[in-house]
């Protein structure tokens, strides 16, 4: 019996790997987040599959469907939104599943930052302008941050920031990155990315809560703050130079 961690992207049932797809339907168990996993990717399971909302559920009510299912000889599918090396609380449960000598395979996804730039239709990484992205969030609830890992030092890089999990402090992220990267500099924010009712909202650090005020904002959403967003005067990469000779261009 094997559990199968899946990357299931950020909502869209066809976002999701030809490798994730195909091991949804050959399991009899899938565990899935019903809070932030579209219920169409569901339909990719067998018939007589046995289906669990994780949502409301504790660890150790995992681990007891982990156990249930080796005792009955069944892998399990477990899926979770976006990718799984960031955000998944996949680690906690691979330790449980360690310690209870049960293998499991891990299929990455989409994550959201990545179906968020599709929806904004750009680049993040401009030549000369903008070369780094820093996926972030700030301290909440469910997970503090660590004390050197702040907005703060990581807009002092000028780095174009992907700010998740964090749309209740807005508030915050303006006050700390504006005397950083200006008042005027790009801000993006993108909720449900690739669902149905996906919606975006652009403005900049000084206009942007006005905006997420009059269409407010609970969860699902992704920040964007960076001047890659709408840099449009930037040199060519040399790519794709005609005088740019490289092993797999085959020009003398």
């Amino acid at each position: 019996m094997t559990v199968h961690f899946i990357g299931a992207g950020p909502g869209a049932a066809d976002l999701i790997t030809v490798r994730g797809r195909d091991l949804i339907a050959r399991c009899e168990v899938c565990l899935y987040a019903g809070s932030l996993v579209s219920p169409d990717l569901l339909a990719y399971c067998p018939p007589n599959a046995r289906i669990i909302d994780t949502a409301p559920m504790s660890l150790d009510e995992l681990e007891a469907e982990f156990l249930r299912a080796r005792t009955e000889g069944k892998d399990i599918a477990r899926l979770h939104s976006g990718d799984l090396s960031v955000w998944s609380a996949v680690a906690e449960q691979v330790r449980r599943l360690k310690r209870l000598d049960i293998e499991y395979t891990m299929t990455p996804g989409v994550p959201a930052f990545a179906a968020a730039a599709s929806v904004l239709g750009r680049e993040l990484t401009i030549p000369a302008a903008a070369q780094s992205l820093v996926l972030t969030r700030v301290s909440g609830r469910a997970s503090p941050m660590p004390n050197n890992e702040t907005l703060t030092a990581f807009g002092a890089t000028g780095a174009t920031l992907a700010i998740h999990l964090a749309i209740h402090a807005l508030p915050q992220v303006v006050a700390e990155l504006t005397p950083l990267y200006g008042g005027d500099c790009p801000v993006a924010i993108v909720v449900k990315a690739s669902w149905p009712d996906e919606r975006v909202l652009r403005g900049t650090l000084s206009t942007i809560e006005a905006k997420v005020a009059a269409e407010p904002i609970e969860r699902t959403a992704l920040i964007f703050v960076g001047l890659s967003l709408e840099t449009e005067d930037f040199r060519e990469s040399a790519l794709y130079d005609a005088a740019y000779q490289r092993r797999f261009r085959g020009r003398e």
